[in-house]
């Protein structure tokens, strides 16, 4: 337990920042998941209403991600990593584009 005035305001300063933390770290995966389902009934069944909402799932976990990032929450490293695997799984989906 802390002793000094300043010690206890940093262990009360680090509980808060972990629940922020977790808060963002949960939002990040729940998204993620939810793009991942998307993906699967587009690759089921693909048309263009489908391909919108795996389109805006992708940009709302990205954008989640990148926060978190900017936040500290995840290390830049992590948020690549994760945002690749976003984006691997959605490439053999989509046409190939003119070169």
């Amino acid at each position: 337990m802390a002793n000094t005035k300043s010690a206890l305001k940093r262990a009360q300063i680090a509980e808060r920042n972990r629940l922020r933390n977790k808060a963002y770290k949960s939002a990040v995966k729940t998204l993620m998941k939810k793009y991942f389902s998307a993906v699967d009934v587009y690759a089921a069944n693909p048309n263009s209403d489908l391909e919108k909402e795996v389109q805006v799932r992708l940009s709302a976990a990205v954008s989640k991600i990148d926060k978190a990032v900017k936040r500290g929450v995840l290390h830049p490293n992590n948020g690549a990593r994760k945002k690749s695997r976003l984006a691997r799984k959605l490439k053999p989906l989509t046409p190939a584009s003119a070169e």
